[in-house]
């Protein structure tokens, strides 16, 4: 018995002797998996910033897995609100409507305030996306009052703004549209999202076109072109150019739309949007 109690404190000692010698610290959390979803999920909206739906939903599978496979709720609900906007892109709403409420499920349950409010606020955004001033008062209210909790990423501030823009121009309250986008150019502009800032000058351009100040909107656009040459933003620049082109329409500018609807088609060719590419020529006719 005394033989192996001697044993044990010898063991003891060299354990000991391991521990202070100048071995690394073993890491009190491991990240790798977490890491590996941070960077699919911003592969996941980099591709929906550029109209590569189809493309986000195919990243979305993988981070989601890896979301899954470490049961962090934070990533979880970041992937599910990700999963949302692309299938509410892709025209799938009941798909959306169904990722953001299991999303928001998530974040009630694990106390992830700010992340249920911004699930909200997207919520808010597609229901005022898709029926219009009616809902665009009640919209104003609701994000208004989650605006309080978005406290930890200045980007979930910039897209509350962006819906209270939305819905101020559905309300016709062009001034007030105008304010609530330039709040959101302002976080954007500073953190360097350039795609980002590209698209709030095009819904300030959206604002004034249909306000009819058309001169304010081709400088609006100059303005999202700018920033979209400089994100190498191909969707962006030809969305930017076929804004361009309804705007000259509207001046009476014929030539100057074709040219723009044509120059916007040609950018969308060049990234195999088919679609858009056909669409857009066929304003030009």
């Amino acid at each position: 018995m005394d033989q192996y109690k001697g044993q044990y404190i010898l063991m003891l000692i060299v354990f000991g002797l391991g521990a202070c010698s100048s071995a690394p610290k073993r890491p009190a959390a491991v990240v790798t998996l977490r890491n590996m979803a941070e960077s699919q999920l911003e592969l996941v909206n980099r591709a929906a910033d550029q109209g590569n739906y189809e493309e986000a939903l195919s990243l979305l599978e993988m981070a989601r897995r890896l979301a899954l496979s470490t049961d962090n709720p934070n990533l979880l609900i970041r992937t599910g609100l990700a999963q949302g906007n692309v299938l509410f892109s892709l025209g799938r709403q009941e798909e959306a409507a169904a990722a953001w409420n299991h999303a928001l499920a998530e974040a009630e349950q694990a106390g992830e305030r700010e992340l249920a409010a911004l699930t909200r606020i997207y919520m808010a955004r597609s229901r005022l996306l898709t029926t219009g001033a009616m809902a665009a008062e009640e919209v104003r209210t609701l994000v208004q009052g989650d605006m309080a909790a978005l406290k930890t990423d200045p980007l979930n501030s910039a897209l509350g703004w962006t819906v209270i823009g939305l819905a101020e121009k559905e309300l016709r309250r062009w001034t007030e549209a105008e304010q609530a986008l330039k709040q959101a150019l302002n976080i954007h502009e500073k953190g360097n999202y350039l795609e980002q800032a590209a698209y709030d000058w095009y819904l300030i351009a959206s604002i004034r076109s249909v306000a009819k100040d058309y001169d304010a909107a081709l400088e609006a656009l100059e303005q999202a072109l700018g920033f979209d040459r400089r994100g190498e933003n191909s969707y962006g620049l030809g969305m930017d150019w076929r804004a361009k082109g309804d705007v000259y329409k509207k001046m009476g500018q014929e030539a100057a739309a074709k040219a723009a609807y044509r120059r916007a088609a040609d950018i969308f060719r060049s990234i195999d949007l088919e679609k858009d590419a056909v669409e857009t020529a066929a304003r030009a006719e």
